[in-house]
């Protein structure tokens, strides 16, 4: 071999497939999006005030969120597995370029609605394909590192963006500018990294394969297991944490008397950075003792939350946060492990994508009944009965995955 040959692989600058800067650099996109997905929470008072608008209409923007992600979670990650990653990655970011073009220009509900729904796009191609692809990147080698800090880039771009807006919200006038510019430019070197990165972003070694059939996700029937395992923690995890990202403002100012802004963007930032910190401490645990971790915390979270409004306590309804965090974090965790390390490349966007569903769709019901049974009775009441009904789910979920995986 002539030294002409050894070239381009010595002096590239692309990362190396199955090296931690290729999976650095996969992880990267993943949080700048994630960035996104939770900044707007501190700013809705900031619209409330300028633009105009109900409690009701507040909940039709946050939503608008939810149907955007679980649209785009049914074909994302069909087509990650079927064209690869880059030529599903690339227009995600377009998308969330123009979910913050929008957010900094908008001046009305129908805009903020719209660059909901589009973050809501950018997000879902994210967490199939994006996060399949921080997978890839670690190839044999560091497959299990890979998909722990897939998750982990997640989290902590869920929870830096409302720590961001929050700070924002609480000391400038325009906030808007400065949170959404940021963003925008967090997405442009995204996409940056993803055209320059395109060889590891591929390497499921997928290509086109004849015409694209779209049909509902589905991964092979031997490793659907995995993927009911992190259903059953991963979502009662994370439909504790959208409760706070949706409901959490309006419990501290109505029913604890905290206002800020800033409060309000910190308690979802820590609580993202708990799911994120846990997952590190328990890098080296098996998964069973992980998802009955997640379980356990998501627990103990929604009889924070019942203390917190019996006893009119923000210091409860923050630690009932932090533990929603931590559901979310360990249950994800396993979840995605379980996926990264038994479903096949051809399938792991779909499977991706499967676990998601399962886990947003009681995200994104029942803190939306809570909300309009907090309109019909009162905030005790509707937080009582969110309450026992995850906590019901969420030891009925760790039990059940406990059970499974010690019989295997």
């Amino acid at each position: 071999m002539t030294s002409s040959e050894v070239q381009p692989s010595t002096h590239s600058s692309t990362p190396v497939p199955g090296s931690m800067p290729a999976v650095m650099t996969a992880a990267f996109v993943v949080t700048a999006v994630f960035v996104l997905s939770n900044s707007p929470t501190p700013l809705y008072v900031h619209w409330q005030q300028s633009i105009g608008f109900s409690s009701g209409m507040l909940t039709v923007i946050f939503g608008a969120y939810i149907l955007g992600l679980l649209l785009t979670l049914l074909v994302a990650g069909q087509l990650s597995d079927h064209f690869g990653r880059p030529r599903v990655l690339l227009p995600g970011l377009v998308v969330a370029l123009a979910a913050s073009a929008l957010f900094l220009v908008a001046d009305n509900v129908a805009m903020l609605i719209v660059a909901r729904l589009l973050t809501g796009i950018s997000v879902g191609v994210i967490v199939s394909a994006g996060m399949a692809s921080v997978v890839d990147a670690g190839g044999d080698t560091l497959r299990a590192t890979a998909a722990r800090l897939a998750s982990v880039a997640m989290v902590l771009g869920a929870g830096l963006g409302p720590l961001f807006a929050g700070i924002m919200a609480q000391y400038l006038d325009e906030p808007v500018t400065w949170v959404f510019g940021a963003e925008a430019l967090l997405i442009v070197i995204a996409t940056i990294a993803v055209v320059r990165s395109r060889p590891l972003t591929n390497l499921a070694g997928i290509d086109d394969r004849g015409p694209f059939q779209p049909r509902l996700p589905s991964v092979p029937r031997r490793f659907r297991r995995y993927v009911l395992f992190g259903i059953a923690v991963f979502g009662p995890g994370i439909t504790a944490t959208s409760f706070v990202l949706s409901l959490g403002p309006s419990l501290l100012a109505r029913q604890l008397g905290v206002t800020s802004p800033l409060v309000a963007g910190g308690t979802a930032s820590a609580m993202f950075l708990v799911a994120t910190g846990v997952q590190f401490a328990v890098a080296r645990a098996q998964i069973r003792t992980i998802f009955i971790g997640g379980a356990t915390s998501t627990a103990m979270s929604m009889l924070a939350l019942y203390g917190a409004v019996q006893s009119d306590a923000a210091a409860l309804l923050i630690f009932s946060a932090l533990l929603a965090g931590a559901g979310q974090g360990l249950g994800q965790l396993g979840g995605l492990t379980l996926i990264g390390m038994h479903v096949p490349p051809t399938s792991r966007a779909q499977g991706n994508a499967l676990m998601n569903i399962g886990g947003y769709i009681p995200a994104g019901i029942l803190p939306l009944v809570a909300g309009y049974l907090i309109d019909a009775t009162s905030i005790p009441t509707a937080v009582t009965v969110f309450g026992v009904v995850l906590f019901l789910a969420a030891v009925a979920g760790g039990v059940a995955v406990a059970k499974s995986i010690e019989a295997d």
